[in-house]
């Protein structure tokens, strides 16, 4: 039975952020909204209750049933998660006389308490709320200060339960993975045995054991999160798997065969299907961003479903989700607001009567790529940047064309070529080239030209939930905009975004 942490979370920006610190330790976790507490067994060592944009003093503030593991479990509460413990069991709450956002330094800690053990008294850490325990219960102890926050860490005496003020999970506080190792391991016993190797041994054991000899389809992407499941799923049940492979139209430039034949050097059982005329010819004159995915999102289906047809007896489709897909589709009614829906989170057309496996629904994105590391898959599969599902679509802006296509295509292949041969496709997150509808002077040769415009987009990421744009070199940017101005007909000028993720998103549309 596989150990593991439970976070409950109340809604708060850094929710991922402290289960991604807890996979770091070599800790599995899982994150559950505070209003769908899992089952509670012998497989749970220890409970962590998040932060939240709420006030525990709000009448609708977040409730969760303390009694459920109180006594049962370790307990560490995060900002809101140590104002809801304090205010439960009879403290007091109020609202700070400034709002305490940024490092401070604790002035206070009590070294020989477990949770600060090698703490000095003097650590950074990082402060992010408007209220403040103001009144402790009696059985309460507090454990560290700073200047401006008398309990800025409290024990329950007697007890395992924890509460800190400040956020251990931001790179910040800079001895917050010493304080979430001393409750892993020195509170929680947990054991450090979870990493790549064991999830891959774990996970294709239980593929055998859940699959049997049945069937299952897999539609591939070209992407790492469908390929590392497709290799897992292969390992398991070999040539029982059947993988589907469509060109949309909308693939980057030569992408359909480039990735066909490396999953075909990859032993996978793969299916290349040409859709290009379909995708594009339903497309032609759609400007509406969410038509453009409804449209492609259906005709996918609809190859799809014939194409699955065609294969005797499946009774499973494989697909590729990941964690946070799991996580904002379980929130919906839960404390955080889902920005998007994913396509292959929420349910299959009714036609479709398979089962779901999905070998990656428990990954961040950087461990999917470990684990594909650890599979053996190429490293340049692996380093592949995120591409959105409806592809060139939405990275086409207004009115779709095959014009429109093949001059994107060319632009694209041109900035991701430069950033390759210059060092840069590996220092950055996501990059592509936009295809923006309006038109610009320009002059080449002596001729006056009226042409369309390029914009280059590449960030900066972890999980792309929140994203920097990326600082490429003017010379390399240079570079960039005039291969396309000479190369591509059709494009006179050529723009860079430098917005960040928020305000912006990482894609256009």
């Amino acid at each position: 039975m596989q150990e593991k942490i439970i976070i409950l979370d109340f809604g708060s920006q850094y929710t991922q952020l402290i289960a991604r610190r807890v996979r770091e330790l070599n800790v599995y976790c899982e994150i559950y909204p505070f209003n769908h507490v899992p089952a509670l067994d012998d497989s749970v060592k220890g409970i962590i209750l998040s932060g939240s944009p709420a006030s525990v003093r709000q009448d609708d503030a977040p409730q969760i049933d303390f009694s459920l593991f109180h006594t049962k479990y370790p307990v560490l509460g995060v900002c809101y998660g140590a104002q809801y413990l304090a205010q439960n069991s009879g403290g007091e709450v109020t609202p700070s006389t400034i709002r305490e956002y940024g490092r401070a330094n604790l002035t206070y800690v009590n070294d020989t308490n477990l949770l600060l053990n090698k703490i000095p008294a003097d650590s950074l850490v990082w402060m992010s709320h408007g209220d403040t325990i103001s009144r402790i219960p009696d059985e309460f102890e507090i454990i560290a200060s700073t200047d401006t926050v008398l309990v800025a860490a409290f024990q329950i005496k007697g007890s395992q339960t924890y509460g800190i003020q400040f956020h251990p999970e931001v790179t910040h506080s800079t001895d917050g993975k010493q304080l979430l190792e001393n409750f892993l391991i020195g509170i929680c016993h947990c054991t450090q045995d979870w990493n790549s190797e064991s999830f891959i041994d774990t996970t294709i054991q239980d593929l055998k054991t859940k699959l049997g000899n049945d069937k299952v389809i897999l539609g591939l992407s070209g992407g790492v999160d469908s390929s590392v499941a497709a290799v897992l799923l292969h390992k398991a049940i070999g040539a029982n798997l059947h993988c589907i492979f469509v060109d949309n139209g909308l693939l980057r430039k030569n992408e359909f065969e480039q990735v066909l034949d490396s999953y075909q050097h990859m032993g996978l059982n793969v299916r290349g299907i040409n859709a290009r005329e379909l995708f594009v010819g339903q497309l032609t004159g759609v400007k509406d961003p969410e038509k453009k995915r409804k449209i492609i999102g259906k005709a996918f289906i609809e190859v799809f479903d014939q194409a699955a047809h065609e294969v005797q007896d499946v009774k499973w489709l494989g697909q590729g989700t990941i964690y946070p897909d799991v996580i904002e589709s379980l929130s919906v009614n839960g404390p955080s607001a889902t920005i998007k829906s994913h396509h292959n989170v929420g349910g299959l057309p009714d036609f479709m009567k398979l089962k779901v496996v999905e070998p990656l629904n428990t990954l961040f994105k950087d461990e999917v790529r470990r684990v594909g590391k650890a599979l053996g898959l190429d490293p340049a599969l692996l380093g592949r940047h995120p591409f959105p599902g409806p592809g060139l679509a939405i990275r086409i802006i207004g009115e779709i064309t095959p014009e429109r296509i093949a001059i994107l295509q060319e632009a694209d292949a041109i900035y991701i070529n430069i950033l390759k041969s210059t060092g840069w496709y590996d220092k950055v997150w996501q990059a592509g080239a936009i295809f923006l509808p309006v038109q610009s002077v320009g002059v080449m040769g002596d001729e006056r030209t009226y042409e369309h415009v390029i914009c280059l987009r590449a960030v900066g990421s972890m999980d792309g939930m929140t994203a920097d744009w990326s600082h490429i070199p003017y010379e390399i940017l240079g570079k960039i905009s005039n291969e396309i101005i000479n190369n591509v007909k059709g494009i006179n000028r050529v723009v860079y975004d430098i917005s960040s993720k928020p305000p912006a998103t990482i894609e256009w549309e």
